[in-house]
This record gives C-alpha cells, sequence and structure tokens, in this order.
C-alpha cells in the first residue's frame, strides 16, 4: 500500500486545551493507539511538570513515545521521526488507527511531511559548549549566524536554539525548507478554545499541578542528582521551579510567574496552529 494512501488521525492544540483526553475518547471508538507528539514528555521522570497522561487517563489505550529519554539526553525532531514513523506503520499493519497527538508543532508536522530536519548527527561536545550559555547568548549567536533562521525560530526555547547552531556549525546554514510532500492521508483534529476559556483552563491545570505535587517532583529529581540547571532546560513549570527552589522567587511569585509564561506558550502554539485551520476539524473546547 502506498504511504500516500495510509491513513493517520493528528490532534492538536495548545497547552491545556484538552487534546489528551479528546485522543483518548477518539482510540476508543475508533480502535486506535496513540503515538505522543510532546517535545518534553518523551523524557523519563518529568511527569507532573510536563502533565504526562496517567495510566488511568488512558483507559487502556496504548501510547508510545512517551518516558523514552533520559532526562540529561537531548532528543531532536529528527529522532523522533526516526522513532515515531516505525511506530505508525506497526499499528496501521495491525489494522489500528495510529493518533499522533500532542502540542509540538514541530514534531506533528515532521510525522505529516516527508520535508525532514537536516541529517546532522548529535555533537557532544558542541552541545556541552553551547549548553553553558543562556537562552539569550544563544538565541544571540543564532542571529549572528543564521538570521533568517532566528526571524522563525522560538527565542525562548533552548532545545532548537541548539539544534540550529549544531546544524550550522556543520552545514554552515540551517537549510531552507523544500515543498512538503504529506506522507500519509491525514483527519486533523484542532482543538479551539477560546482565548477566555484557555486562560481559565491554563489557570485552572497550573493550580492542580502544585496540587499534585509538581514542586516536590522536582525536589525529588534534585535528590537522586539531577542538575538543577538540566532540570530547568526542559520546560517553563521546570524553569520557575528552578527559581523557586534557589530562593529568587516565593511561591507566590511562582505561581504567577508561571501562569503568565504558560499563557504566552499557549499563545505561540496557537499562533503555529493557525496553518491547520484551513484543513482541520475544529473542535470546540470550553471552560
Amino acid at each position: 500500500m502506498s504511504k500516500l494512501l495510509q491513513r493517520i488521525i493528528v490532534v492538536a492544540g495548545p497547552t491545556a486545551s484538552g487534546k489528551s483526553d479528546f485522543g483518548v475518547e477518539l482510540a476508543l471508538k475508533l480502535h486506535g493507539e496513540i503515538i505522543s507528539a510532546d517535545s518534553r514528555q518523551v523524557y523519563r521522570e518529568l511527569d507532573i511538570g510536563t502533565g504526562k497522561i496517567t495510566d488511568e487517563e488512558k483507559k487502556g489505550i496504548p501510547h508510545y513515545m512517551l518516558d523514552i529519554c533520559d532526562i540529561n539526553e537531548s532528543f531532536s525532531v529528527s529522532e523522533f521521526t526516526v522513532k515515531a514513523l516505525p511506530i505508525i506503520e506497526d499499528i496501521i499493519s495491525r489494522g489500528k488507527a495510529p493518533i499522533v497527538c500532542g502540542g509540538t508543532g514541530q514534531y506533528i508536522d515532521a510525522i505529516m511531511y516527508e520535508n525532514t530536519p537536516p541529517k546532522v548527527a548529535p555533537n557532544k561536545m558542541l552541545r556541552e559548549k553551547l549548553e553553558k550559555l543562556s537562552t539569550e547568548e544563544l538565541f544571540a549567536e543564532l542571529v549572528k549566524k543564521d538570521r533568517r533562521r532566528a526571524e522563525k525560530i522560538d527565542k525562548h526555547n533552548r532545545v532548537r536554539l541548539i539544534r540550529a547552531l549544531e546544524i550550522i556549525h556543520t552545514l554552515g546554514k540551517v537549510p531552507e525548507n523544500n515543498i512538503l510532500a504529506p506522507r500519509f492521508e491525514v483527519e486533523f483534529y484542532l482543538m479551539n478554545p477560546t482565548k477566555e476559556a484557555l486562560e481559565e483552563r491554563v489557570h485552572k491545570r497550573l493550580l492542580k499541578r502544585f496540587d499534585m505535587g509538581m514542586i516536590q517532583e522536582m525536589e525529588s529529581l534534585i535528590a537522586q542528582g539531577y542538575d538543577l540547571g538540566v532540570l530547568a532546560q526542559k520546560g517553563i513549570e521546570y524553569k520557575y521551579m528552578a527559581k523557586y527552589l534557589e530562593g529568587k522567587l516565593n511561591y507566590d511569585e511562582l505561581v504567577a510567574a508561571l501562569k503568565i509564561a504558560t499563557w504566552q506558550y499557549a499563545k505561540r502554539q496557537r499562533t503555529w496552529n493557525k496553518k491547520y485551520m484551513s484543513f482541520a476539524k475544529m473542535i470546540e473546547v470550553r471552560e
């Protein structure tokens, strides 16, 4: 069977919009299995802070691409593609429906389209050097070396900044995207909360994570020997919790800062998702 005739389902949307629950409900109806497209949930032990789906919430549906990396490891879009595509093919071969579900747009695009990121092998020595720079310094370095790429990248995302600089180190620049060729026939669902509903959901989910023990999860990881600086690079929640544990923020300041940062992240996701609106089935989301 041609890949173009193979069918997958994609569920995307901003953080806190209900993607995981909707994906599970689809899987129950369509005999599906879920491939997570979340750049932080690939890491083992980062559970509460990343909003990783629980075993109870999975309702017996198989989930893939969760807990596949150690916290100290790096993980790129190209690595995601290499691991996820065989899983999708296996699900299809067993007569099940593959459901790609997540909020990392680069991961979703890498599955839907043939045009994958440059195949540049990880450079451990370079990454160790770049990890010592602040996010602002990484972005400034990218502006200096490839202004075109810098204009399009999320300047707050350390992982993508480091990967871009790694590619530039090998190729001289980040290659321009070519015409995208679809890999699959895609049925696309886009979670579509109103601005007001999403703000409320972001706030409620943040408070729930604190109640679940998000700070205690961070403290436990530090007690296991994980470096605070490395943890701070694994997402917004861990970045601000690191500041809290260092005494730079009190609890109320932590909650307020995280609420603002998470909402800003959700807005960036909404901007990215606009390109899907012409062909996606829009799913209304209420508070």
